[in-house]
């Protein structure tokens, strides 16, 4: 972590192995031009480390945070009950119950402890950071309108599709 970098967004993970799925989310900061960084810490494994990133986040002026976590997926909860940062959980489908598990740990937080809870793996990911992007663009007007060309091309996409199947349709 860089101390004098002005991050807007942490993406946090529990472990390396959660890194391809985590990519979704950096991705969508870094075609929005958000400041960002990766932090690897464990609510298990390295509790004081995870405890430490928490409590320092908002003096960092760390505005969001997205956690993934896979298994019993107790991180996004922890950073949560350290913090009065918005904390986003992206539930990691790293076991045999396919981020099942790592869904209702994070879903399931203790009235006090909010953890808005996106959908399991990579689409959850990249949801995860386009919230964090709604969320920034209530004070950013340049971000707002990025956000909402996104949309718009979305909206095209489909569009385009729709031609491109009635086309494949008619032959």
């Amino acid at each position: 972590m860089d101390k004098d970098m002005d991050i807007s967004v942490s993406v946090v993970m529990g472990s390396d192995s959660d890194y391809p799925v985590m990519e979704e989310a950096v991705k969508i900061l870094k075609a929005f031009e958000v400041s960002h960084e990766v932090f690897l810490t464990s609510a298990h494994r390295s509790p004081d480390r995870t405890s430490d990133f928490a409590r320092k986040a908002v003096e960092r002026n760390v505005k969001v945070i997205i956690v993934g976590a896979g298994a019993a997926a107790h991180l996004a909860g922890v950073i949560a009950s350290q913090t009065t940062l918005p904390v986003i959980g992206v539930p990691i489908d790293s076991t045999a119950l396919n981020g099942l598990d790592a869904l209702l740990a994070t879903v399931q937080m203790p009235g006090g402890i909010p953890v808005a809870t996106m959908a399991i793996g990579k689409a959850g990911a990249k949801n995860a950071a386009l919230f964090a992007i709604r969320i920034l663009s209530l004070t950013d007007a340049e971000l707002r309108q990025k956000l909402d060309a996104y949309i718009a091309d979305m909206a095209r996409d489909v569009e385009r599709k729709q031609e491109d199947l009635v086309k494949k349709i008619r032959l």
